[in-house]
């Protein structure tokens, strides 16, 4: 609870204990009126002061002016004990709100990880270590293992490395030498490479993905508070309504040469503005997405705010990011092909000339071999940078790496048809086979999206920054059915605002993402969700919903419970609305009366209170 939260816990025990404290003193009079403008003031002052605000702005039908209406009118029929009750009622339905109601996206501190916080400019000869903004285009700069790219730009001479996921999402490194273009934010694994710079800092990848963060969440529209929402049509017509029951009758009176009788009539519209003081439903539905939320948590589906369970409920589209959403983002051993000698033998060749490195092809070699490695064996090791690696095991040879590698050499090798990234093994300059190394499909993904078209998603959309043949294949084994490959993050948030204006108006889209380059368009869609378990920082911040397990499955699941809260919502709306419009008219003709109303509105408040506790259930979602 924070500091707001618990100012206004503060306030609401207080204005409570002073009421109840109030019915054991016997006051007349002023001292009655005085005594209750107490509490009336600690808990009321702030709508008080927002509806004289809306006043000023002529933007007067809010629930700020509602409640200060009823309640004032209330104040002056005497009913001070009803004028404190509403409005307590309404601030223990705003306290719930608050809870429900998620922060303001706060900056995504995590993208700064990507920012390069300098550059090696080579500059007559000398490297000087200075600020990226100050490096102009077509200088040369060096790049060391484990720097960041500071800049767009050529490679001009040296091989490397790249890890590119901060960027394309794609969890696989790229291999880049002479002549390649490479992008700002890349962290260089191995060697030492100049680059050419071709974009001034402000122009470089790096730089456009933080200001398309910045910008796409100004950009993307907010559900509107559900309460302001009904109070927009429900107060001007209550309050209208008022209006003619003060002044019709009494004229009309005065035109047939009746008695007017002012004061009865005044009388009864200020009862009709307390007794239309909707407080089931201010508490109702607050507490009813509270439940929903608290119902989602638990199920493993962080929902920051009841306006993102509104627009959980109104998905038609979903889009997906491929690595580390629908496939694991880890490499794994998928295959071994054409080897020579047996399998078992052939991948402990691998493993032991891959020991010594870091790179996640030799880490997943490793982890398939899974025995220890005895280090006496390794004679010795040669790493070629962009190709793989030389090592000399007790009496053997070991060549593993691309392609590239094997023509290096001068070795026939096999090509694979699979999805994935083949290590070639040769022993003593002999090919002896292959072994496929591949992302792994999520094992719940498939399931997701045929739970997603049963409850009536109109369309999937996967996009990846992946190459074009491994997405397709993912997106063909999943029953995705828009697939887009080979995109940069502002190629995503371009094929997402694509969607967001060809779609229905009423129909929202939502994104699913792990990945920092998916921060821009997890930001940028209607609602957002990210994985919270191998999801980065920054996605998880970005997003609206987090998915705290990484199970696909779950945003079917989040969908569903959105769809029975709005459900509860407009239950207890119906409800609460069709008592107080009966409530209203006998107000209005003069039977109902004050206190009838009260017992009324707190019966329904009751019924529609233990109605949104049920939101809490989602085990059947």
């Amino acid at each position: 609870m924070n500091h707001k939260q618990k100012r206004m816990l503060g306030r609401i025990l207080v204005a409570a204990i002073g009421m109840i404290l109030l019915q054991f003193v016997k006051l007349e009079d002023f001292a009655l009126w005085a005594a209750y403008m107490i509490p009336y003031l600690i808990i009321g002052y702030d709508i008080l002061k927002k509806a004289v605000k809306g006043i000023l702005n002529k933007q007067i039908f809010d629930e700020n002016f509602l409640m200060a209406i009823a309640t004032v009118g209330a104040i002056l029929l005497g009913d001070y004990k009803e004028s404190v009750a509403v409005m307590l009622f309404y601030q223990i339905g705003e306290l719930f709100q608050s809870y429900a109601v998620g922060k303001s996206r706060r900056n995504i501190s995590a993208l700064m990880d990507i920012r390069p916080d300098y550059a090696n400019m080579e500059c007559n000869g000398e490297i000087k270590m200075v600020d990226p903004q100050d490096v102009p285009i077509g200088s040369i700069i060096i790049v060391k293992p484990g720097e960041k790219v500071a800049i767009d730009g050529i490679v001009i001479e040296g091989e490397t490395t790249l890890n590119t996921s901060a960027l394309t999402g794609e969890s696989l490194p790229r291999e880049v030498r002479v002549n390649d273009e490479i992008m700002s934010g890349c962290i260089n694994l191995n060697g030492l490479i100049k680059v050419k710079t071709t974009k001034e800092f402000s122009e470089s990848t790096v730089s456009k993905i933080l200001d398309l963060v910045e910008n796409a969440s100004s950009k993307k529209s907010r559900s509107e508070n559900f309460i302001s929402k009904f109070a927009r049509y429900y107060t001007p017509a209550v309050c209208y309504s008022a209006l003619v029951l003060a002044l019709l009758p009494p004229f009309a009176a005065i035109i047939l040469g009746m008695d007017p009788m002012w004061e009865e009539w005044i009388s009864r519209a200020l009862t009709f503005l307390v007794i239309s003081c909707p407080c089931a439903l201010v508490i109702s539905i607050p507490l009813t997405f509270f439940a929903g939320i608290g119902g989602a948590s638990k199920a493993g589906v962080l929902v920051k705010g009841s306006n993102y369970l509104e627009t959980l409920a109104q998905t038609r589209y979903v889009v997906f990011d491929k690595t580390g959403t629908m496939t694991k983002g880890e490499f794994a051993l998928s295959g071994i092909h054409h080897a020579v000698i047996p399998e078992e033998e052939l991948l402990a060749y691998a493993a032991y000339a891959e020991a010594n490195s870091t790179h996640p092809i030799s880490k997943s070699i490793q982890e398939a071999y899974g025995k220890v490695i005895d280090g006496k064996r390794i004679k010795a090791v040669e790493e070629i940078s962009g190709q793989g690696v030389i090592a000399q095991i007790d009496d053997t040879k070991v060549m593993a790496g691309n392609g590239r590698l094997m023509k290096t050499h001068h070795i026939p090798y096999q090509e694979c048809s699979g999805i994935g990234t083949s290590v070639h093994i040769a022993l003593n300059d002999q090919y002896a086979g292959h072994l496929l190394i591949a992302d792994q499909i999520k094992e719940s993904a498939k399931a997701a999206i045929q739970e997603l078209k049963k409850i009536g998603i109109k369309k999937t959309v996967m996009l990846s920054g992946d190459r074009e043949h491994v997405a397709k294949e993912v997106g063909k084994t999943l029953g995705i059915d828009v697939l887009y490959s080979e995109l940069l993050p502002k190629d995503k948030v371009e094929k997402v605002e694509e969607l967001l204006a060809s779609k229905d108006a009423k129909a929202k889209v939502a994104f699913v993402g792990d990945g920092i380059n998916d921060a821009p368009v997890l930001s940028r869609a209607d609602v957002g969700i990210a994985m919270g378990v191998l999801g980065s920082d920054a996605a998880i911040e970005a997003a609206d919903v987090v998915l705290m397990d990484d199970d696909p499955l779950k945003i079917a699941k989040a969908i569903r419970i959105a769809k029975k809260c709005i459900r509860i919502v407009y239950e207890n709306i119906y409800f609460a609305i069709g008592v107080k419009v009966l409530c209203l008219l006998l107000g209005a003709v003069g039977i109902a009366n004050m206190w009838l109303a009260i017992f009324a509105d707190v019966g329904v408040m009751v019924i529609a209170v233990l109605n949104a506790i049920r939101a809490l259930s989602v085990q059947r979602c």
